[in-house]
């Protein structure tokens, strides 16, 4: 099972290295991993997935709460978290097929965020089964130069804070 942990941390040199080493020596391999400032420049916001079908999550999580920039640890519930993933793609984008890339886009609800006589960049913003499905068409149309994508962000639904 996937596990989106949502880390509260103190926005401080060295706290990332400590927590991503807090996995390895516990052996887990982290699928994802974003770090970002919250609304607060003291804090930074670390969102880990991992897979928890080896080996029981609270193990490292009961670690992590042993350091001591870590403020809150949330371990986000399938049903009550909203993910999101950034993809930046550059594509060759000619006469020939640049309307078929702009309308793949439209369908994808992403946008054209750069273009020049022979590429396109396009953002796209969602699930990872979506940004993966645009990636799969792209890809079929052997278009793709380069990509570059973001780990998940994810938060919690509702009121309840994370």
């Amino acid at each position: 099972m996937k596990h989106s942990l949502s880390v509260l941390v103190e926005n401080k040199p060295g706290v990332l290295t400590r927590i991503t080493g807090l996995f390895a020596r516990r052996s887990f391999n982290i699928d994802s991993l974003a770090v970002g400032e919250t609304h607060n420049p003291l804090f930074s916001r670390i969102t880990i997935t991992v897979d928890g079908q080896d080996q029981p999550i609270e193990q490292v999580t009961k670690q992590l709460h042993k350091l001591i920039n870590v403020l809150k640890i949330t371990d986000l519930d399938v049903e009550e978290r909203l993910e999101r993933e950034l993809l930046l793609v550059k594509v060759k984008a000619n006469a020939d097929n640049r309307v078929e890339i702009m309308q793949i886009a439209e369908v994808f609800e992403a946008k054209i965020v750069d273009i020049s006589p022979e590429t396109a960049v396009i953002e796209a913003t969602g699930p990872r089964t979506k940004v993966n499905a645009l990636l799969e068409l792209l890809g079929s149309m052997h278009v793709v130069i380069e990509l570059v994508r973001t780990g998940k962000v994810a938060i919690r639904r509702g009121p309840r804070p994370t």
